[in-house]
């Protein structure tokens, strides 16, 4: 039995405060009965926002029981998976198990098929009976419990050409590189940062790409050995050892790979604090700065770029752009050997 037709972005699910949308509100209903216009969902991973998970983890000290206790304590909290930390959340892969009737029509959606949702935990009500296993070295723990999907939420069918784990992975930084192959133009000079990581790795891709000959795609980490572990995969020019969280060696070290000239595209994808002014100073005067980290200080950037006097365009990621489900996965298909390192990393 249902309970009726609801707000279309869930609102109906807020319990405090009253009038906020699911994301920002601190407590909401995740009750499991339907609405006519939800789909619930029988939950088998929750794939947890790098940022968010990176911090459970120090707050748990690396003990796995700890880290079910911070998890099942926010849901219980919250109704949700929203890091009260961090903000974020994460996403998930589970099976579709009932359908409000009030969708029929409007959705290609079908009980049984097996999705992520591309909407953050952090507003998705959630129930987790039971955490059956945690891969703490990607982010991903598996579970018993169940979802409810808002008539608004977007998802995708999990294809049936790679892993599930595999399409989990990507399709949890889809935005990334999907905004990637927006901003950048051929002959940019694009600096990714945390470019070893999982959606930095993406965003090197289709910067390379569609910077295409006369470009230059520079990968920036804070680990000699992260580094060197991902040349071979030839994503990128030039690669570039510092410290994001400081500044001045980061433009200093950007600096010496650009002549002096700096970056068109800065991309930013690590998942630690203040990392927003070495990416302000790495970007030409009028460059442009995309911000897909969590960890990233609206104050920081906006007053550190006034600060220095940069005129530089700052985009806050957005984790949704039309298409960013299928250039993600496209990227799978088209690349033999980033598959090959993202299967023995996530699959």
């Amino acid at each position: 039995m249902t309970k009726g037709i609801g707000c279309p972005y869930g609102t109906h699910r807020v319990l405090e405060p009253k009038g906020v949308l699911p994301q920002p509100a601190q407590r909401i209903d995740n009750t499991m009965e339907i609405y006519d216009n939800e789909v619930l969902i029988n939950v088998q991973t929750l794939n947890v926002d790098s940022a968010s998970f990176t911090q459970i983890k120090e707050q748990a000290g690396g003990n796995p029981e700890k880290i079910k206790e911070i998890m099942l304590g926010i849901v219980t909290e919250r109704g949700k998976h929203h890091n009260p930390v961090t903000g974020s959340g994460g996403m998930l892969i589970g099976t579709v198990e009932a359908i409000g009737p009030a969708l029929e029509g409007k959705t290609d959606l079908k009980v049984g098929d097996k999705l992520a949702t591309l909407v953050s935990l952090s507003l998705t009500p959630l129930v987790i009976d039971e955490i059956v296993a945690i891969r703490k070295e990607i982010d991903q723990v598996d579970i018993k419990g169940k979802a409810i999907l808002f008539e608004s939420g977007i998802y995708a069918v999990i294809p049936s050409d790679m892993p599930e784990n595999l399409a989990l992975s990507v399709l949890d930084v889809a935005g990334a590189p999907a905004q990637t192959a927006k901003l950048v133009k051929p002959g940019d000079t694009v600096v990714v940062i945390g470019g070893n990581g999982k959606s930095g790795m993406l965003c090197l891709y289709e910067a390379k790409k569609r910077a295409g000959v006369t470009g230059k795609v520079i990968c920036v980490g804070r680990r000699a050995e992260a580094l060197e572990e991902i040349k071979p995969l030839g994503l990128a020019n030039e690669y570039v050892l510092a410290d994001s969280t400081d500044a001045v060696g980061l433009m200093e070290a950007v600096k010496n790979v650009t002549n002096g000239e700096m970056a068109d595209v800065v991309i930013n994808c690590v998942n630690i604090p203040n990392t927003e002014m070495g990416s302000i100073l790495a970007a030409k005067d009028t460059g442009l700065i995309y911000f897909f980290s969590m960890a990233t200080s609206f104050t920081k950037a906006a007053l550190g770029a006034e600060g220095v006097g940069r005129d530089t365009t700052m985009i806050i990621g957005n984790g949704y752009t039309k298409g960013h489900a299928a250039i993600a996965l496209q990227i799978m298909r088209e690349s033999d050997v980033l598959r090959k390192r993202f299967e023995a990393l996530y699959a």
